[in-house]
């Protein structure tokens, strides 16, 4: 007899077949069987007038802090993802020595957006290094199937400790981190990645330890990929990184190479397409590049107490320095203020590009004011007679830094982001879900893109879309056995309605360590979602029996760009 047979169902397989009406079999966390007159099932659920599609892989998330706390990485599962891929622009836990937590911590604190108290009382710390954050993973359990990538900058603290986000390293140091990788990558790891960005900073404005590095570490690093003859490489880009660079990068490490982030950006139209035609030039050379593209747009919800939005400027340095408690000065002298001005005033890639019509007032907290609420700040400035930057700083000054705003940032332009979002060298991705969990939560990009994409806007068919969010993915990172329905497969499934499917508005919640605050998005026309057979969730949201039916991810594939290939366990 079979676990669960779910009826009536239109299947689509996630390979962009059309969709076929059937019935689904699953036993011992797999799917059995397709088709109809199956036998019979412990638990049958009819699916009449619903369809059925692998479950979501998310490749790019940032929960490695928070899955030591909360195994369950939510809100993902209950967002219709099914598998995780953390560790992105090498952001991670491990590996990490005891005397070097803090530190790691402090790097963390502005890329993942939560509050220094809430890691310090939420990181679990049963591990030190890479290997062994795996094995406490496997050994707590985890709701979401996960995979890990090693970090870049945590490599660097390990070896280099608080120089890491200072100097350039050392031949015995490149020679030491080359050697992590490879522990790493025999342990399970699914790749490096690594960041360049200048929008990546620690506590007080420190770069992150990766943007130290010289090319000589990134090259030494990356051929650790080809030496072991596994891993994909996960670069984020900077605002000027030129395609040549990626291309090098991409051939010394010989394996599939994601470049991050395509975001369209009407300030530099050209760019996201610059960033696309180096990709394809990498193709034609035989390189395995991609673009990593978002469905969404980048809207970010912030105070000037947390000013991501700002925090890639070169001009707002002094305000990283100065950090909360010295920003507010800062923030009424008028030659700082100057030099923000001028910066913006130049047309280059930033995420910020000075487009005020497109940041508005959320929340005041001063009642008088609650007419500003709903309205941009460029209209409101206009109205008074002010630049825009000096009239919100003037409103935060006044309301101490506690004025909400909303920031429409990136992919605002749709025509440019549907192009991107059907670019054959694309990989729909970017959620961040883990990550600036204080300013948005595109956890639910999945649901997004099947809602707003596809159903409203029509931009492919409803099996091409699936494909993007599933078997494109696990073909990409080579995961086994899933992104697919067919027999033999892993039972991670997502059952919904294509006439609701979406996210709702968001909400904030306080449910962080310590009470710290995150955004969160719920489903819409989601009516069950399976990781290896166990329903996690319904259409209330993860189920409180949902237990922690995920696998930590340590064995991929070889593969051809047009195959599952064949699995390759860690030597």
């Amino acid at each position: 007899m079979h676990d669960l047979l779910i009826t009536h169902a239109r299947v689509y397989d996630g390979l962009g077949s059309a969709p076929v009406t059937a019935d689904v079999a699953i036993a011992g966390g797999r799917i059995v069987a397709l088709g109809s007159g199956l036998d019979p099932a412990r638990e049958t659920i009819d699916a009449a007038g619903l369809a059925l599609m692998p479950g979501i892989i998310d490749s790019h998330t940032h929960y490695d802090a928070q899955i030591t706390w909360d195994p369950l990485a939510s809100p993902s599962p209950e967002l219709g993802v099914t598998t995780a891929v953390m560790g992105n622009c090498g952001f991670t836990l491990a590996p990490c020595k005891p005397a070097d937590r803090d530190l790691n911590l402090r790097n963390l604190t502005h890329v993942e957006g939560m509050s220094l108290e809430s890691l310090r009382a939420g990181v679990n710390w049963g591990f030190e290094s890479f290997p062994q954050y795996l094995d406490f993973l496997q050994g707590q359990g985890v709701g979401p199937n996960v995979a890990a990538y090693i970090g870049h900058s945590s490599l660097r603290t390990w070896v280099m400790g608080e120089d890491a986000s200072k100097r350039a390293a050392t031949q015995d140091e490149i020679h030491a981190m080359r050697g992590l990788v490879i522990e790493g990558l025999k342990a399970g790891a699914v790749g490096l990645s690594s960041t360049t960005s200048y929008q990546h900073n620690g506590e007080g404005g420190v770069p992150m330890p990766s943007r130290l590095a010289t090319d000589e570490e990134f090259h030494a690093l990356a051929s650790a990929l080809g030496e072991m003859g596994r891993g994909t490489y996960m670069m984020t880009k900077s605002s000027d990184t030129k395609p040549a660079w990626l291309q090098a990068l991409a051939r010394r490490c010989g394996r599939p190479f994601l470049a991050a982030a395509v975001l369209y950006n009407p300030g530099v139209p050209d760019a996201a397409w610059n960033d696309m035609v180096g990709i394809a030039e990498g193709r034609a050379q035989g390189l395995d590049m991609y673009g990593a593209v978002s469905c969404c747009q980048l809207k970010f919800e912030f105070t000037m107490r947390e000013p991501y939005v700002f925090e890639g400027l070169k001009s707002w340095k002094p305000a990283l320095a100065a950090g909360q408690g010295g920003a507010a000065a800062l923030y009424a002298d008028a030659a700082f203020r100057q030099s923000v001005k001028d910066e913006l005033a130049i047309p280059v890639r930033r995420i910020f590009a000075g487009d005020w019509s497109k940041v508005h007032v959320v929340m005041v907290r001063d009642a008088a004011r609650r007419a500003y609420e709903g309205k941009s700040v460029a209209a409101l400035a206009a109205a008074e007679g002010k630049h825009p930057f000096d009239w919100l700083l003037d409103l935060s000054l006044a309301e101490d830094l506690e004025t909400m705003f909303t920031a429409v940032l990136l992919n605002s332009d749709e025509d440019q982001v549907a192009r991107l979002l059907k670019h054959p060298n694309s990989i729909v991705s970017l959620s961040d879900a883990g990550a600036h969990m204080t300013f948005f939560c595109d956890a639910g990009f999945g649901l997004h893109f099947l809602g707003y994409w596809v159903r409203e806007k029509s931009l492919m068919p409803l099996e091409q879309a699936i494909r993007k969010l599933t078997s494109e993915q696990a073909r990409l990172f080579g995961i086994p056995d899933r992104g697919v329905i067919r027999a033999g497969a892993w039972a991670d499934l997502m059952l919904f309605d294509p006439a609701t499917v979406g996210r709702g508005d968001s909400v904030r919640r306080f449910d962080l360590p310590g009470g710290g605050s995150r955004l969160h998005t719920p489903s819409r026309g989601v009516h069950g979602v399976w990781v290896n057979g166990v329903r996690i969730a319904d259409a209330r949201g993860v189920r409180a029996d949902a237990g922690r039916p995920g696998q930590v991810l340590r064995e991929f594939t070889a593969r051809s760009p047009d195959s599952l290939g064949t699995t390759v366990a860690p030597p």
